[in-house]
């Protein structure tokens, strides 16, 4: 009997081919991938040919302005294997083709890691044939489809119609021959950065669909800054890498290094200085001096570009990170120099550099994983910094009770540095930050087996299933009801919550209104009594979380997402917001009107069955309707002194975003 091997390894850029072209960094760039094995098949792509197809990806390699198809790449070949696959080359289409594969799969895996469970690819929506503004099911999406060579522009983006990524590649301008071959063509497939920010665009839109929605400045600019954020600290992983740059900085990662810039070619390729984005300094253009960046608080009320406004967030986290660093290797440094935490000039030596690296690999392991795992604790609409600042705190606080090395503080302390205060708390500290607790909200009790043998029974079924379909089948039928979940979850919340005493209590928590809580809906305007005004919710996500925390303590929780709509008709008369009435929003356009979600994350011990979190988005939140209304219609107003934009106003935005990658 054949045993699987435990991985794969595949050669590849550590950054992008133009580091392969300087004398100090191409022995780092061009490095091995080391990816958890999978079966790779050849399946039909619909055109006569076959493209390698694994478990969540699927690479079509066509060239639309030529009309060709270039041969797969076969990594299953004994001979590829042999040699680590293909070596790289930025004339080969196939070695592009094993460039994507490697990078989108050391992604997958690593938001895996991070979440305790299988990622899903958001679902498809299929309209009705005749009214294609009603959607007639949701269909599973196994995989993404995956185009190194779709667009003859500077430019890459994830298509979430098409559930596909598109790669595109450009001759570069001329006017830097210094910093890139003349017209020679650059292909953003080819960049570790780039193919890691489009694919982490993907798995958010799986996690939370409507975080892309434009309800405020920040919606967008979390989407970009949180790409950017796992692009950079998957630089961290590659150990000659990290090697180098710490032997380089002398163990500084706060000056000039590769680790923290994004896109290197491409920025240049464009008529830039130098990379793309960078998350600790800037290119100064006048003087071509590389300059660290100043925390300047002012910034978060005034840049209001989803790019510009994206690097504060990721500057605030690399802030956190390289402050944890700091702090981390103090005591190392007091012994390498003798008490005075000095390091003198000239080499390291080779021991310290590895020491150094592992603690700077094991922090930013620790960061990216706090990172992701903290979108769980987010609520699935209208995400801001301040929320995400909430949710990085709680979700850390549940996984480590004892912060020995004051991870909490330090990303406290950068978001403070730039002027990102979360509303609704009293203080910065980690208490007022972490989500409080609601034991009172149970599933146990007399009716306990409505909920209780409901999820135990969920999590027994897809705990241990390898099948990203089954999973997903099942959770849809635990979700909506069906063969092996009978009732559904939304009707047990009915059941439970919606004709009792508590489920007053929960409709607070929620921030949601049900035919139960009558205040509410006569606030809304919403009656009651005929189903046409009903204001329906729906449980959009049901995901088991299984953690293992750092000092062996198994968390088993249950996060359930519910969104709820209503259409709002308002006004601005002499600078001032008005409501004007509501409506339905199956009625259709209406003047003045628009789509206003309410929505609640709620996570559940599922060991004790009590209600850990409710993270709530209210339905009747007045304020952030006129957020919303004014941001819509281009006359957002935001404040210096407001930490969430709370109060007083100063007009700037010119309108709404352009799309998403016009320059990237």
């Amino acid at each position: 009997m054949e045993k699987t091997p435990p991985f794969r390894r595949l050669r590849g850029y550590a950054f992008d081919p133009s580091l392969s072209l300087k004398i100090d960094t191409v022995s780092i760039n061009n490095i091995c991938y080391k990816i958890e094995w999978e079966d790779l098949d050849e399946s039909p792509s619909g055109n006569g040919k076959t493209v390698p197809t694994g478990e969540y990806i699927e690479v079509i390699d066509c060239d639309p302005a030529t009309g060709v198809f270039y041969p797969p790449v076969d990594l299953n070949d004994r001979y590829l294997l042999a040699q680590d696959g293909l070596e790289p080359s930025v004339s080969d289409p196939q070695f592009h083709q094993q460039m994507v594969y490697v990078v989108l799969m050391t992604t997958i895996k690593n938001f895996e890691a991070a979440l305790g469970r299988k990622i899903q690819w958001s679902q498809r929506y299929v309209p009705k044939p005749d009214d294609t503004s009603k959607i007639e099911r949701s269909e599973f999406v196994a995989r993404l489809r995956v185009y190194p060579h779709a667009l003859r522009q500077a430019n890459a983006y994830y298509d979430p119609q098409k559930k596909a990524l598109l790669f595109g590649y450009f001759p570069a301008q001329r006017s830097r021959p210094e910093l890139q071959l003349p017209g020679g063509n650059v292909f953003t497939c080819l960049s570790h950065d780039i193919i890691a920010h489009e694919v982490t665009h993907a798995l958010l839109d799986g996690l939370h669909k409507r975080y892309i929605e434009p309800t405020h400045p920040d919606t967008r600019a979390f989407h970009e800054a949180f790409a950017d954020m796992v692009a950079l600290f998957q630089h961290f992983t590659f150990p000659e890498v990290l090697k180098h740059q710490v032997a380089k900085t002398g163990g500084d990662l706060a000056a000039q290094n590769l680790l923290g810039q994004l896109a290197q070619e491409f920025g240049k390729a464009i008529g830039g200085y130098g990379s793309l984005r960078d998350a600790i300094g800037h290119t100064d253009k006048l003087t071509g001096n590389w300059v660290p960046h100043d925390p300047d608080p002012n910034e978060y009320t005034t840049k209001m570009e989803f790019h510009d406004r994206g690097a504060i967030l990721v500057a605030a986290v690399f802030d956190a990170f390289l402050s944890i660093y700091k702090q981390r290797i103090k005591k190392l440094l007091r012994i390498a120099t003798n008490g005075s935490g000095i390091l003198p000039k000239g080499d390291l030596h080779p021991d310290m550099v590895t020491l150094l690296s592992g603690y700077a690999a094991d922090t930013a392991s620790r960061v990216l994983k706090i990172c992701v795992r903290a979108l769980d604790y987010c609520p699935p609409i209208d995400i801001n910094f301040g929320d995400y600042l909430r949710a990085i705190i709680t979700a850390d606080f549940d996984m480590v009770a004892d912060d020995e090395h004051n991870y909490r503080i330090a990303f406290i302390e950068a978001f403070q540095k730039r002027g990102i205060y979360p509303s609704g708390i009293k203080s910065m500290s980690v208490e007022a930050l972490t989500y409080e607790q609601y034991p009172e909200i149970t599933l146990r009790g007399d009716d306990a087996e409505i909920f209780v043998d409901f999820l135990r029974r969920f999590k027994e079924q897809v705990a241990y299933l390898k099948d990203r379909e089954e999973i997903h089948t099942i959770t849809q039928e635990f979700i909506r009801g069906g063969r092996n979940a009978h009732m559904g979850l939304h009707s047990r919340i009915n059941v439970k919550f919606l004709n009792t005493e508590v489920g007053k209590r929960f409709a607070e928590l929620t921030g949601m209104a049900y035919p139960n809580t009558a205040n509410k809906c006569k606030e809304m305007g919403m009656d009651y009594s005929t189903s046409s005004h009903t204001a329906k919710y729906s449980v959009e996500n049901l995901w088991m979380a299984n953690r293992v925390s750092p000092d062996g303590k198994i968390i088993n929780d249950v996060i359930i997402t519910m969104v709820q709509k209503r259409g709002v008709k308002a006004s601005i008369k002499d600078g001032v917001f008005n409501i004007d009435g509501y409506y339905q929003p199956s009625e259709g356009d209406v003047e003045g009107g628009f789509i206003f979600r309410g929505g609640c994350t709620l996570i559940f011990d599922l060991d004790t069955m009590d209600l850990k979190y409710a993270i709530k988005k209210d339905i009747n939140d007045k304020l952030r309707m006129e957020r919303q209304f004014r941001y819509m219609n281009g006359r957002f107003k935001a404040s210096a002194s407001a930490g969430y934009f709370d109060e007083e106003t100063l007009t700037g935005l010119s309108g709404p975003f352009a799309f998403m990658h016009s320059h990237h």
